[in-house]
């Protein structure tokens, strides 16, 4: 029997903050099956009492979605809050390890920003917890709302000071950031970690009756998805350069896709917002301009989809990491993007093509768009029970970290 000291895991890295992210993604996409599939009439989101009540209603379809969704809701979001505690437990102790001080002088230095973006997506996996297990949350969720954004100022504290820090010892002068190994896109993870929060934000924004609220909310995310967007740009523009001169690290091959979460996270924090912008200030957009603004974003996540794609099969990624003997923590990186993917296109298919009445809900044309989605779902959670094996279950030839 191999011992445990043996597993991956136990070379620690803060890239396995990915596990949990990864594992809260797929909570989320399950909730798309309740969100866009049962009627929620009074509140932009299903609550329990709108579930129990198209359970009660509903033939044996909505009730096979409605138990798949709660079990994938509640299992994924298990495995999400289980890996954050042994993620925060073990990160605790590798900081008081020398391998830190050697990361925290490294390009790596930026992968830290790993621990608040899995942070902020745990408190959207708990929002959903409660809005579809606990009854009457709705009666409440007032006053949670300021609680949730406080959780979310929080977190954002960590998230500017690691940024801080790493921007501040890097740009002081020069000679401290290697640009030959800038040659992926895990420069991106503060922006992912920004966007992760901005989105929490946006949360209260399409959800509160309280103008206060819902002004606070939108300036907040506003803010905070701009700083997001204007990292990701920046740091993939120069990671560009890099790859083209030294090619892309094999081991951060995966970062290639971090793009289309990003993407997914801030599409929806702006639907977000015009939905508070509609209904706290008398703002109007209109279903056809949401559709192709969500068929934009769509095209961004295929090109770097495809991208990664190329990219890692050129370097036989796969059949090494995922599906080989090797690993790295990195691996885990491979999960958001189905994810984001999936989530993206429900609401492609929903707010976009059904809201500008291009496809009837629940018709043929609808059930092939979805079906994309669902087909994305079961890859990320087939990646997420392959690595959890590779990773912490059994013995397998030393990890190869990730930058």
């Amino acid at each position: 029997m191999a011992n445990a000291a043996q597993r991956p895991a136990d070379s620690y890295s803060p890239i396995y903050f990915l596990a949990s992210l990864g594992a809260g993604g797929i909570a989320v996409s399950f909730f798309m099956f309740l969100m866009f599939w049962v009627p929620h009439p009074g509140q932009p989101v299903p609550v329990f009492e709108d579930i129990m009540a198209a359970w009660a209603k509903g033939g044996p379809y909505m009730q096979a979605a409605i138990l798949i969704a709660m079990a994938g809701i509640a299992g994924f979001a298990f495995l999400n809050i289980k890996s954050l505690i042994w993620n925060l437990a073990s990160y605790s102790a590798y900081k008081k390890g020398p391998v830190y001080e050697e990361l925290r002088n490294s390009n790596a230095e930026s992968t830290l920003l790993a621990m608040p973006l899995a942070l902020a997506m745990s408190v959207n996996v708990g929002f959903i917890i409660g809005l579809v297990f606990v009854p009457q949350l709705w009666n409440v969720v007032e006053y949670l709302f300021p609680l949730a954004m406080i959780a979310f100022g929080l977190i954002a504290v960590i998230a500017f000071r690691l940024i801080g820090d790493f921007l501040g010892r890097v740009l002081a002068k020069g000679g401290l950031f290697d640009v030959t190994a800038h040659n992926s896109f895990a420069q991106l993870t503060p922006a992912f970690a920004l966007s992760m929060i901005a989105v929490g934000f946006a949360a209260p924004a399409a959800m509160s009756t309280s103008a206060t609220t819902v002004g606070v909310a939108l300036v907040i995310s506003t803010i905070l998805g701009t700083i997001a967007v204007l990292y990701a740009a920046f740091a993939s523009i120069t990671a560009f350069g890099s790859m083209l001169q030294h090619g892309t690290a094999r081991e951060a091959g995966p970062t290639l896709m971090i793009i289309v979460p990003i993407v997914t996270v801030l599409g929806i924090m702006f639907l977000r917002q015009e939905h508070g912008l509609h209904t706290s200030f008398d703002a109007h957009g209109n279903a056809g301009e949401t559709m192709v603004f969500l068929a934009r974003l769509l095209g961004i996540q295929l090109a770097f989809l495809g991208l990664g794609a190329v990219v890692l099969k050129a370097q036989g990624y796969f059949s090494d990491f995922v599906m080989g003997s090797k690993t790295s923590p990195g691996s885990y990186a491979l999960v958001c993007p189905f994810v984001a993917l999936a989530v993206m296109i429900h609401f492609f298919a929903n707010k976009g093509l059904v809201a500008a009445g291009v496809v009837d809900k629940f018709d043929l044309a609808y059930w092939g768009v979805t079906g994309l989605a669902i087909a994305s779902q079961v890859v990320a959670i087939a990646l997420v029970l392959r690595l959890n094996r590779q990773h912490f279950a059994k013995a397998t030839p030393a990890a190869v970290p990730a930058e």
